[in-house]
């Protein structure tokens, strides 16, 4: 079987990687960890050969979708006061070329990056940590790593595009001849403490129940109707790439909600996608 064979939505704080944090911090992120450690386990069980990871916190370019194309990425966790927590990969960048020309011919804006040494298969991306803590479980410690292609979404397009294009990555990832993994990238309401840097936010408990509701429910497809003033309320960082997500997917796939907590001042959830024959034979 080629194109995508599993799915995920994961979290990009701190609190989903056992030890990243304080004592504190990390004993309320146990239920997050232990979601991130069975998204791992169905991750290496679907055997991806790459995995494409949308994430919020890389270039962002006005009017566009960004696709990074250098050789490859390296990061850690120092701007989190974790520095020991580094990690670098390989790009797949003939699937990253295939995403690419996949999104432009669907007429969605969208444009190559790359960083540093000026011939692409030699440079070497930032990775963000919205990258970096989800290929932590899923691709940065398989032996051999799994390639990466790394794609992030443009807010100032609409709700629809990014359905669009997550049905053009979809399809980018089924001509490759490849198994493919999806990830979504997501923390969610970030107004959830009153003494954290977005202040309290009623709107972020209204937003989170509302994607925890829809992913409970299996209904993907629902997440295009939210109200785009309702998110930005929120200050989530996940619509986005969930509807990308949404468009991947289509029908034909099962998901399996994991977890939901805040640990701090925002939502992070884990859930699971595969298709419905293999979700099957994993639990799902």
């Amino acid at each position: 079987m080629s194109g995508l064979v599993f799915a995920a939505i994961a979290p990009h704080g701190t609190s989903a990687v056992p030890g990243a944090t304080g004592a504190e911090e990390d004993a309320r992120g146990v239920t997050t960890q232990a979601s991130m450690a069975e998204l791992e386990r169905r991750f290496r069980a679907a055997g991806p050969q790459s995995v494409i990871v949308l994430t919020p916190h890389n270039v962002h370019v006005e009017g566009a979708m960004a696709v990074v194309t250098a050789g490859g990425l390296a990061g850690d966790l120092a701007q989190w006061d974790a520095p020991g927590i580094a990690l670098k990969a390989p790009v797949d960048r003939e699937l990253a070329d295939g995403v690419k020309a996949g999104i432009r011919a669907a007429g969605i804006p969208v444009v190559g990056i790359s960083f540093g040494g000026n011939n692409p298969h030699e440079a070497v991306h930032p990775m963000d940590w919205a990258v970096l803590i989800p290929l932590l479980f899923m691709g940065g410690r398989t032996d051999p790593q799994t390639p990466v292609v790394v794609v992030s979404p443009a807010r100032d397009l609409t709700p629809e595009a990014h359905v669009e294009a997550g049905k053009a990555i979809a399809e980018a990832a089924a001509a490759s001849g490849k198994r493919v993994a999806l990830v979504a990238s997501c923390d969610h309401g970030h107004g959830h403490l009153k003494d954290g840097p977005y202040g309290f936010r009623e709107e972020s408990k209204i937003f989170d129940d509302r994607v925890v509701e829809v992913l409970k429910a299996d209904r993907l497809a629902e997440l295009v109707q939210f109200d785009p003033e309702l998110v930005q309320a929120a200050a989530a960082d996940s619509w986005w790439q969930m509807l990308m997500l949404s468009g991947a997917l289509g029908s034909g796939w099962k998901g399996e909600f994991l977890s939901y907590e805040h640990p701090t001042y925002y939502g992070m959830i884990c859930a699971a996608y595969a298709p419905a024959e293999a979700a099957t034979r994993w639990g799902g």
